[in-house]
């Protein structure tokens, strides 16, 4: 990690928005992606007890993944038809996959899911991470292709190389990475993770340079 540019664009954006997060200026966004209520839904919809319904459960995960406002508008309605046109065997398979992701093998569940959402070419980053991210936005992380090639480029994360096919060694990495990075910033420049990875893409290219002009 390069912690040099990190101090910089903490100050840039600092400079920018004094309070981190809890600035005025950045609440109309905050509220846009509304992140906490999507949390509370994905803590209550997703917890242990709730897979013993897979019907539900997969119901919840088709509105968390519609209800995101980091998921493409194109991936959400081929994730719906997808899930809603599965037969019951692969139903159960899915769910299966999603409560050992979330709750008691996560390498194992996530490379079943990658496998389960290749077969209809569903098999992308956000759609692999954005319910781990809801259920645990503190701990688990939220990969947009582009920001993450970004930030690994930016601030020189060494030993990670993104590929466009979702894995857990490369999400195990980008986590810790992200951790580190985290306990070297201000604090008010992570509400959540996905809060925090927002800060560094704000102060890029010709984001940072607007900002650095304010």
């Amino acid at each position: 990690m390069n912690l040099r540019k990190l101090r910089d664009a903490e100050a840039m954006f600092l400079h920018r928005y004094p309070g981190g997060f809890e600035d005025e200026d950045l609440k109309p966004i905050l509220r846009r992606h509304n992140v906490g209520q999507l949390t509370g839904f994905a803590q209550t919809a997703l917890a242990p007890e709730r897979f013993a319904r897979q019907g539900q459960v997969l119901d919840d995960i088709v509105k968390i993944v519609s209800r995101s406002s980091m998921v493409s508008m194109f991936e959400k309605p081929k994730f719906r038809d997808y899930v809603g046109g599965l037969s019951r065997p692969s139903r159960e398979q899915l769910a299966d996959a999603y409560r050992r992701l979330l709750h008691d093998d996560p390498a194992g569940g996530f490379e079943d899911l990658v496998a389960q959402l290749a077969e209809a070419g569903l098999a992308k980053w956000t759609l692999l991470t954005v319910c781990p991210f809801y259920y645990r936005p503190q701990q688990e992380v939220f990969v947009k292709p582009n920001t993450t090639k970004d930030v690994i480029r930016r601030f020189e994360l060494e030993g990670l190389t993104y590929r466009p096919r979702p894995s857990w060694a490369f999400y195990a990495a980008y986590r810790s990475a992200i951790d580190a990075m985290k306990a070297a910033a201000h604090p008010s420049l992570s509400p959540s993770n996905a809060a925090f990875t927002g800060f560094l893409m704000m102060t890029a290219g010709d984001r940072g340079s607007e900002l650095a002009a304010r």
